[in-house]
């Protein structure tokens, strides 16, 4: 079955690029051109993953977001001019998965597309498979079928990166990770320094699942090297 895949460009003919290039790829795409009508989209239609530019007419592509991600984990990649340190930090600190600067390579776009759909259909369960494969450390749990996590029995909502950070953590939990082997095992792509991508991360995870994200207990820093889990 054909992947779907949301693009949210209000540039038509960079939509008009994206979408020949993506098909022939073999992916479904429907496209909108400002925030209002993607968001429509969203609610009447599936889909597997989002691409979003940011300066959208009606509604931004940040407040697009964050209403997406008030009911959904599904991935969304960012497409956008504005490439500085801080619109990165926001757009990922609402909750995108990953971040591509125009002009856009169209190599790299289908490879993270691939990458980001493999990620977050990696765990849904097929009829015979055990849904009883969670991983519990202290008071928190993860269910690597049901996409979910609990602390002290609470739900706890994570995108899809997030969920697969805690994950490589939580399947880890004497090893200490560095911050390129993270980007590597996360993003599966060659880490060039991305350093604000990681923070922007950890911490967004820290103030989910911490009690006080200034001292955390569950992702530990170790200075000079990187985190791991708990002690």
């Amino acid at each position: 079955m054909q992947k779907r895949i949301l693009l949210v460009e209000d540039d038509r003919e960079i939509s008009k690029l994206i979408t020949d290039h993506l098909e022939q790829e073999n992916f479904t795409v429907l496209t909108a051109f400002d925030g209002e009508e993607a968001l429509s989209l969203f609610d009447k239609e599936e889909f597997d993953l989002i691409l979003l530019d940011l300066m959208l007419p009606k509604l931004s592509g940040m407040d697009f977001l964050k209403r997406i991600r008030e009911k959904s984990l599904i991935p969304v990649l960012i497409i956008s001019a504005k490439g500085s340190d801080l619109d990165k930090a926001l757009g990922l600190g609402f909750g995108a998965d990953d971040y591509i600067s125009k002009p856009i390579s169209m190599i790299e776009l289908t490879a993270r597309v691939h990458a980001a759909i493999r990620r977050a259909t990696q765990y849904i369960p097929t009829e015979n498979q055990s849904t009883s494969d969670t991983i519990h450390f202290k008071e928190l749990s993860l269910d690597l079928h049901t996409f979910s996590v609990q602390i002290k029995d609470k739900n706890v909502q994570l995108t899809s990166k997030e969920f697969h950070i805690l994950k490589l953590f939580m399947t880890n939990q004497s090893r200490v990770f560095t911050k390129e082997q993270i980007y590597h095992f996360i993003w599966e792509d060659d880490y060039y320094g991305n350093e604000n991508v990681i923070n922007v991360h950890i911490r967004r995870l820290r103030e989910k699942i911490e009690e006080d994200p200034s001292n955390p207990q569950y992702i530990r820093t170790i200075w000079g090297i990187g985190y791991k889990l708990g002690e």
